[in-house]
């Protein structure tokens, strides 16, 4: 996979605080990456950065292949900037606050106006063409600023705190039209301390905090690199003694811990791969335990982001 957003040593250093401490990133192509932190971790001043709206005090950063520091109205060209805080304008319509932004793109007359009804069509807003910018809901408010990013076709979108501020279904709503924009061939960068809303949606996630990337890839790749070995569930027939079960389970040496749910599963803590999981099951089934589900938990992003930070040190101090 091409990387399409990249950063090396990236560091952003105020008078008296470091925001971003040598930060590297790599996002491939088509990506709905996610940044996950909290709030003061570094995630939207390096937004920033690769939007071109800050200067890095020091490092690397492209988007597309170009040098953000060096050809910053190229890098503008190819991305799409959604800020955690955004302006509407009074007085201005839904379309005329698309066209007004197309003009600053220079994107003729006869292409604005499709391109408008289309942008529209897009974030579903279809039917507020006519209605003005400050009377939409916030979700609707949300939906064209993310339009607005779109005016100019960019490769890339960088979208900072995309969903803060909305109801539950206009989360669902904002998370459909993301997935949408990746099937169109856009890569994402989004960044949230909501981390159950970057789980369902990022294909991969690099957990920040004090201006470092603790941890970087998939969820599932980053919970193999923490945890050696797996949480196991399983369900036992209705009827058989899920006691006995459980005590053939504590009896393998490889099982550090084994625990009768409320729901009645059993959990085990078990030290080993995929091919040992399968013979625990097979040596199981042979023992006649009769098991109707068997399978690996995974961990979710926040219980991910604990045990990265809870490990990560103590925040860099100012050079």
């Amino acid at each position: 996979m091409t990387d399409v957003v990249v950063t090396r040593g990236l560091v952003k250093r105020y008078p008296g605080t470091l925001a971003v401490a040598g930060l590297d990133l790599n996002v491939g192509a088509g990506e709905i990456f996610g940044l996950v932190g909290p709030n003061g971790a570094g995630k939207t001043t390096t937004l920033r950065i690769l939007a071109t709206l800050l200067t890095a005090t020091s490092g690397y950063a492209e988007i597309a292949g170009i040098d953000v520091r060096r050809n910053p109205d190229a890098a503008r060209r190819v991305l799409g900037f959604m800020p955690d805080v955004f302006g509407v304008y009074d007085d201005m319509k839904v379309w005329e606050y698309l066209d007004f932004f197309a003009r600053c793109y220079g994107i003729p007359g006869s292409r604005r106006r499709r391109m408008i009804g289309d942008l529209l069509d897009l974030v579903d807003l279809g039917d507020k063409r006519d209605a003005y910018v400050q009377g939409l809901s916030r979700g609707m408010q949300q939906r064209l600023c993310l339009a607005h990013t779109l005016v100019h076709d960019p490769e890339v979108l960088l979208l900072d705190e995309p969903a803060s501020g909305l109801d539950p279904r206009a989360r669902v709503e904002l998370r459909e039209l993301l997935r949408e924009l990746r099937s169109l061939g856009k890569t994402i960068v989004i960044s949230s301390h909501i981390l159950p809303e970057l789980e369902e949606l990022c294909t991969a996630v690099a957990i920040v905090d004090h201006g470092q990337v603790l941890a970087h890839g998939k969820v599932s790749e980053i919970e193999r690199r923490l945890r050696f070995g797996a949480v196991l569930r399983i369900r036992i027939l209705t009827g058989y003694s899920i006691d006995e079960a459980r005590n053939h389970f504590a009896a393998d040496p490889r099982v550090a811990s084994s625990t009768i749910l409320d729901d009645g599963q059993i959990e085990l803590g078990f030290r080993g791969d995929d091919e040992a999981s399968a013979q625990l099951l097979a040596a199981a089934v042979a023992a006649g335990i009769r098991i109707t589900s068997f399978a690996r938990v995974a961990s979710d992003l926040e219980e991910l982001f604990l045990q990265v930070t809870a490990t990560a040190g103590q925040q860099p101090q100012v050079a």
